[in-house]
């Protein structure tokens, strides 16, 4: 039996992606194995949302080959689409695997060692993805999932947005959306083998569902749209999102003593509309917890990355928000990304995201520092600014956010709340609120049990524990 070792890069879809190969791996034959272990076969899940990324992809193949020179090593993912023609001159890689071929990795190397009596007796495998049309979804579950508590399950692959800075729709390809039969028959799997919470992720789920027919939607039945525009790009969803749509058929279909809080991946702020957040606030198990992508506070770095949003729409859907879900007793807790050191960025207009950023609030911000994606319209744009320039910056917003969560945080300190039991080590037990503020708890609380805490202090470092 050969053994077959795993590493991840990425997002909750790779983490998700990944899990699927695992399973298909497994199901044929294969035997898995630590990625430290000597393995016959070492499978890397690439990203490329960044040059750092890219170079962490490129090492970690890399390492593979240093830990057996024998085995065989594939590089899948979003890196081995896009960076294809690099990876075809690294003798590390045998084979490259795009993102619409993971669902075959079994049968890919069972081909590749029935013609290859080693690693050096022929060329490299190349299995890449047709991106640059409209293609199906690759339909893949996870049966089991790794954790007992919280699971992704991945509703929709691909984006139409363009943002001029990210690769992502060169690496994942135009929107194409699970069907919902799919996606609940998977939850009710998950539930089935003890899961808790479930997170639908994807690489735009604001875009789920502007594949399908309209009209055939409104039936109950589901048809591919009609393509229009150049490569079948619909890039405008406002209005048309089926998001909201799927979670209350998921609500209605998955009972509520199997599965206790539903939580969303990154939504655009465009969608948090008055009837949106309505919809969200009578669902119950929807975890007040939401993450908006704003990337910058200030409308004329907005423009430059071709984001379809201004600065006082964010703030209007972040206000919505707070506000319905105080009216409904809640907290509510929101979190973004922040991109520092765009091109053209001026100190005028870093200050105008500083301050918007302090006046706003949120939760946890995400920062990252721009990152040249080849490829992209950024990456031509003028004013590149130097590294220096985007740690300085960088810095001003780490400082500030741990600020802003620990304020929020500390808003729990003598209340009572409700918490996901997680892990146990050293003593106590940690989980997330339904907001997803980390809880510790003294003693051992069975994994997945949902148990009222009382948060007693917050640390230094500004953890709540708390005692039930």
């Amino acid at each position: 039996m050969k053994k077959v070792a795993f590493h991840n890069l990425g997002c909750k879809v790779n983490s998700y992606e990944m899990e699927v190969m695992q399973q298909i791996i497994q199901n044929n034959g294969y035997e898995i194995v630590q990625f430290t272990q000597k393995a016959d076969v070492y499978i890397v899940n690439t990203c490329t949302v960044t040059n750092i990324a890219d170079r962490k992809s490129r090492q970690m193949l890399h390492r593979a080959k240093q830990l057996n020179p024998e085995a065989v090593v594939v590089a899948v993912g979003c890196y081995a689409q896009t960076g294809a023609a690099d990876l075809e001159k690294d003798a590390s890689v045998d084979i490259i695997v795009g993102n619409n071929h993971k669902t075959e990795i079994a049968a890919i190397l069972d081909e590749y060692f029935k013609t290859h009596n080693s690693i050096t007796d022929g060329e490299k495998v190349e299995v890449l993805s047709d991106l640059t049309g409209p293609s199906e979804y690759e339909n893949a579950t996870i049966g089991e999932g790794e954790s007992r508590t919280r699971a992704d399950v991945k509703i929709q692959d691909g984006c139409n947005q363009f943002c001029s800075y990210c690769a992502i729709p060169l690496a994942r390809g135009r929107v194409r959306s699970r069907r919902p039969e799919d996606v609940i028959k998977e939850i009710l799997t998950l539930a089935e083998n003890g899961h808790k919470e479930i997170v639908l992720t994807g690489i735009h789920i604001c875009s789920y569902g502007i594949d399908f027919d309209d009209e055939a939607w409104a039936k109950g039945e589901i048809k591919p749209k009609t393509r229009e525009g150049e490569n079948g790009a619909v890039k405008d969803y406002r209005g048309e999102t089926k998001l909201f749509d799927l979670i209350e058929m998921i609500d209605k279909a998955v009972p509520e003593d199997k599965i206790s809080r539903i939580r969303l991946g990154s939504l655009e702020p465009r969608v948090i509309t008055p009837e949106n957040v309505k919809r969200l606030v009578s669902i119950q198990r929807v975890c007040p917890h939401f993450h908006l992508s704003l990337q910058s506070g200030c409308d004329e770095t907005l423009k430059r990355m071709n984001r379809h949003y201004t600065t006082s729409e964010f703030k209007d859907g972040v206000e919505l928000l707070r506000k319905a879900y105080s009216e409904a007793g809640k907290n509510v807790a929101i979190t973004t990304d922040v991109i520092v050191g765009f091109p053209g960025e001026t100190e005028e207009e870093f200050e105008i995201t500083r301050k918007f950023l302090e006046d706003i609030k949120l939760y946890e911000m995400h920062i990252f520092k721009y990152s040249r994606r080849k490829g992209t319209v950024a990456d031509r744009l003028p004013g590149q600014l130097t590294d220096a320039v985007k740690s300085k910056r960088s810095d001003v917003l780490l400082e500030m956010t741990a600020r802003h969560s620990a304020l929020y945080r500390r808003q729990y300190v003598g209340t009572e709340v409700c918490v996901l039991a997680e892990e146990y080590k050293n003593g106590y037990t940690s989980g997330h609120t339904s907001d997803y503020v980390k809880v510790s708890i003294k003693g051992d609380i069975p994994e997945g049990s949902l148990v009222p805490v009382r948060v007693v202090s917050i640390s230094e470092s500004g953890e709540l524990s708390g005692v039930k």
